[in-house]
């Protein structure tokens, strides 16, 4: 039987692990929420690369969880706005197209049930008159 420093083939390294330790995943490595052994296995089946390097599916989850936050915390904004405690589609909607960042990402994602932004030309509002402007001016 080999021993563990030998330099032949097998499992068998100069390490040895403790009984009590436990497997940390990826995810919990990089600090992260979203799976990043599930991000990698998609990578793989996608047919994206022949090769795959450790740090590409990493990068790609801190990526996705950053973008899911962001939306999630202006959808959560316009929901409160709006006196909900629930997002739904329309909130989802508002959040992206009042982001000008977003909205460039998402400009040609169709959101079910999502609405369209109000806006009303400036053109069709009734004109203010120079009296009501000055009246409204001094306070």
């Amino acid at each position: 039987m080999p021993s563990a420093k030998s330099s032949g083939k097998g499992k068998a390294s100069g390490k040895v692990k403790s009984e009590d330790t436990k497997s940390t995943s990826r995810s919990t490595r990089a600090g992260l929420q979203f799976p990043v052994s599930r991000i990698h296995r998609m990578l793989r089946r996608a047919n994206v690369s022949k090769r795959i390097g450790s740090g590409a599916p990493v990068y790609l989850a801190a990526v996705l969880e950053y973008l899911s936050a962001e939306i999630l915390e202006l959808a959560g904004n316009a929901a409160r706005d709006n006196k909900k405690r629930r997002i739904n589609p329309r909130h989802l909607q508002l959040a992206i197209r009042n982001d000008e960042e977003l909205s460039k990402l998402l400009g040609d994602v169709i959101i079910s049930e999502g609405g369209v932004v109000p806006y009303i030309n400036p053109a069709l509002l009734p004109a203010k008159s120079k009296k009501q402007s000055l009246d409204s001016q001094e306070v």
